[in-house]
């Protein structure tokens, strides 16, 4: 089992209806990839647009590759596209 701290911010956090959560996951060790199918999975269509177009910070750090492994006990936050000017 893995547990993983998601924070949403902006938009993710109005369609996740909640501004963090905590994932406990079967998988030894989840890829990012799966850690974003299973909130999208548990929140439903509106949060699941919503990642199609976010960018993630695993514990501070941008990940360009979903396939990252996920160790336990990390925060991934959920970034969608800010507008501004």
């Amino acid at each position: 089992m893995t547990a993983v701290k998601i924070r949403y911010f902006a938009g993710a956090r109005a369609a996740a209806g909640v501004a963090d959560e905590d994932l406990l996951l079967d998988a030894s060790e989840p890829t990012v990839a799966l850690v974003v199918s299973t909130i999208g999975e548990r929140h439903g269509d509106k949060l699941g647009k919503v990642l199609a177009a976010s960018s993630f910070l695993l514990d501070g750090v941008a990940v360009r590759d979903t396939s990252v492994r996920v160790p336990a006990g990390s925060q991934l936050d959920v970034l969608p596209p800010f507008a501004g000017g």
